[in-house]
């Protein structure tokens, strides 16, 4: 039993290794704001207007023309953010710390929490029950009704052989 868990938790770890790896391969470039929804990105320089910077390195293999610095980018909008250097605005500051494996050498590698001035805005509707409508808006199943079957109402006993 030991050795299942020992294997299992192998396998989800070389697969987690792999998604990370793909992740940091798969970085898109683009040279002009498009119309697509924000999404976390990653470009070389600094991040776009409306994003906000989470992860600074260097990297001269993918960012070969100009500043080699890679950038990790958030879309701004979220309640709580972790960002390197400074809250961008709209935010304030509740914390920080130096963490240079992820901020690199800006600002002292400084990783800063923020929170939403406004944070009321983007909290769902109280009359909906934290749901989010839409998608959340059509019927739900039955409360009782579920997936597996009652337990027996006794256990029997074991046929002998």
């Amino acid at each position: 039993m030991t050795r299942l868990i020992q294997r299992i938790v192998q396998i989800q770890l070389s697969l987690g290794l792999a998604v990370l790896l793909l992740g940091l391969g798969a970085i898109p470039v683009q040279a002009e704001e498009s119309s697509e929804p924000k999404s976390i990105r990653k470009t070389c320089g600094t991040c776009p207007e409306g994003y906000a910077t989470t992860g600074v390195t260097e990297s001269k293999e993918l960012c070969k023309d100009g500043d080699p610095t890679l950038v990790q980018c958030v879309p701004l909008g979220a309640n709580l953010l972790s960002v390197c250097g400074s809250c961008p605005e709209g935010y304030r500051e509740i914390g920080n710390s130096s963490v240079p494996a992820r901020c690199g050498s800006q600002d002292g590698g400084r990783l800063t929490q923020c929170q939403l001035e406004k944070m009321e805005l983007n909290l769902p509707d109280p009359t909906q029950g934290g749901k989010t409508c839409p998608p959340d808006c059509g019927s739900t199943a039955t409360p009782g009704q579920g997936a597996l079957p009652p337990p027996p109402k006794y256990r029997p006993t074991p046929e002998k052989k």
